[in-house]
């Protein structure tokens, strides 16, 4: 627990009023941070590499809270992780593509940021920022499917989330798709997001240059090659990033099929970096989709959007509810740096 805060450096609330909350997104590549305000704004921000490192993982985290606190008068803090967290959201329990192993990371930052911390894990994250800000209050049954260095996936269920009897449902980025097929860091071969993500893209564009080396194309292999740079090609009208782009399309379709033919959604929203990229591929993956679940033709299809949040959803949806956790309209918002925001903490 952080110190209470003293009379001289807490601001009190207008009843009713909700104070700033950060939000960060923790994934295998970026570590964003941002003030978010009570209308799911952002309002500050930073963003660094994300550390692979556990205690350089930390020190990352309190380096980009102190840094936003010292410049906003928040009151807590939500971390949104690429990873297994607990049900009980005290802890990281294993992520692929972070060194966080069973580790209770709230504990860890609380004492050294002074701000109380909410864990989610990150679709879930993209998943509530939807549902409060988003097109996901416009569905019963909404599946959420994050696309980033990886595949998050979250499910809303009458405005909740299910999370399975562990906490971790649904792993939809390891689900198998390709029989022995890449590799991927979770310890299988051929899963969705090895084949549908800004990792997977890269890799496929790699795949093509390596196979028709002399073929034209604005692509070059090495370090530069992320999925950023292939998607950017494939908007320049370069014939190998609109073949990956086809492939990654083709994928997209195939997952949300059995997406569908598990969990029926009435709908699916396509989040993370990647959806900013949804023009140059997500129709295809609709048809896909739609002659590949069971049933085509003989159904009402699931609506498939894209995020209106785009890759700020985690984000936005764990500032949210940090603000909505610790019932902060009820309580004093922290001044910049060092001044606590609580009087004090829910158990959890």
């Amino acid at each position: 627990m952080g110190p209470a805060a003293s009379e001289e450096s807490a601001t009190p609330l207008v009843k009713g009023r909700r104070p700033l909350t950060i939000g960060i997104d923790v994934g295998g590549t970026n570590l964003r941070a941002g003030v978010v305000d009570a209308e799911g704004r952002v309002v500050d921000a930073v963003s660094v590499d994300t550390p692979h490192e556990a205690q350089a993982l930390e020190d990352a985290l309190v380096a980009a809270i102190s840094e936003l606190h010292g410049r906003n008068p928040v009151a807590s803090v939500g971390l949104a992780v690429a990873g297994f967290v607990s049900r009980e959201q005290d802890r990281v329990r294993f992520a692929p593509h972070l060194p966080w192993r069973d580790a209770r990371v709230p504990e860890l930052l609380e004492p050294r940021v002074g701000l109380p911390v909410f864990l989610e894990h990150d679709a879930n994250s993209a998943a509530w920022g939807e549902l409060y800000f988003g097109p996901a209050s416009l569905g019963e049954n909404v599946a959420v499917v994050a696309i980033g260095t990886g595949i998050g996936a979250a499910l809303l269920i009458g405005g909740e989330i299910y999370r399975g009897s562990n906490g971790v449902a649904p792993e939809l980025g390891h689900l198998p798709l390709v029989p022995g097929g890449r590799a991927c860091p979770c310890g299988k071969r051929g899963c969705f997001e090895r084949y549908c993500s800004g990792t997977a893209l890269a890799a496929t564009a790699a795949e093509m240059l390596a196979a028709d080396p002399g073929r034209a194309t604005i692509l070059t292999p090495g370090g530069e090659l992320d999925g950023a740079a292939v998607a950017r090609a494939a908007t320049a009208g370069d014939p190998i990033a609109l073949a990956a782009i086809a492939d990654f399309a083709h994928w997209l379709g195939v997952g949300l099929s059995i997406v569908a033919d598990v969990f029926d959604p009435d709908l699916i929203v396509v989040a993370g970096g990647v959806a900013a990229s949804a023009p140059l591929f997500l129709e295809d993956a609709r048809r896909t989709y739609a002659g590949m679940v069971t049933g085509a033709g003989h159904r009402r299809l699931a609506r498939i959007r894209r995020s209106e949040l785009g890759a700020n959803a985690a984000l936005i949806g764990a500032a949210e509810m940090a603000r909505r956790k610790w019932g902060l309209a009820e309580l004093p918002v922290a001044g910049p740096a060092g001044t606590s925001a609580r009087d004090e903490r829910p158990d959890r």
